[in-house]
């Protein structure tokens, strides 16, 4: 069972948003599983297959694991169905920390499937349903930013990604239909790279992810920031 789930639209937008952070969670021996709710076909240059094959490759090289729901991408919507698969999963992986996509973006599916992991949430502790598994309720809820729009919003905490920003750069890297053979996006790991730097300059390291709260996170000791 996983500790930690981190919910995506799509293969790579995990990795875009919090790729440090799970890495620097499975360093500590964390069990955390990506569920990405489509597989992010059709694009220029992917198929289901190489999208899948890619995907697996980013997740060894987070350490984590990975598994795709396979909604319909470019339809994908807040639905009941939609939100039923999902805290399926939550019941049955039991995690202590969700982590879900921002919820304002230009892209449709980024927004659907914040709404969808947070309606999951409370979905996934039902007692009288025809869900499998027993209720579970994620104790904490973050939200991470992967958007297609340039906004930049206060966070309740910053990640340090100091030592896994390789990592989380390398996994983006197995992502060659999306980065390497397109054109249009061959600068979207260099700018994820300065973004995180950004980020990092704001904390004082060398590099960070913000995240953000729904509720007041909670620190056992004031020595535990930086």
């Amino acid at each position: 069972m996983a500790e930690i789930v981190c919910v995506g639209a799509h293969p790579d937008d995990v990795e875009i948003g919090m790729g440090g952070t799970v890495a620097a969670l499975a360093r500590r021996g964390a069990d955390v599983l990506i569920v990405d709710l489509t597989d992010g076909e059709p694009t220029p240059h992917g198929t289901h297959e190489r999208r899948m094959a890619e995907a697996a490759d980013a997740a060894r090289s987070l350490g984590c694991r990975r598994l795709t729901l396979e909604l319909p991408n470019r339809s994908l919507f807040d639905t009941v169905e939609a939100r039923t698969a999902l805290a399926e999963v939550l019941r049955a992986e039991r995690p202590r920390v969700l982590f879900v996509p921002y919820p304002e973006d230009a892209h449709p599916d980024h927004i659907a499937a914040s709404r969808i992991a947070e309606a999951a949430r409370f979905y996934a502790k039902f007692t009288r349903t025809e869900m499998s598994g027993e209720p579970h309720y994620a104790a904490r809820v973050y939200r991470y930013m992967a958007v297609h729009v340039r906004i930049v919003r206060e966070p309740s905490f910053l990640a340090d990604i100091s030592d896994t920003l390789p990592s989380k750069l390398e996994a983006l890297g197995c992502y060659r239909s999306q980065f390497d053979d397109n054109v249009a996006n061959r600068g979207v790991i260099g700018l994820v790279e300065q973004t995180a730097r950004m980020w990092g300059a704001h904390g004082r390291v060398d590099a960070a992810e913000p995240f953000f709260a729904l509720e007041p996170p909670v620190v056992a000791s004031v020595l535990d920031l930086l």
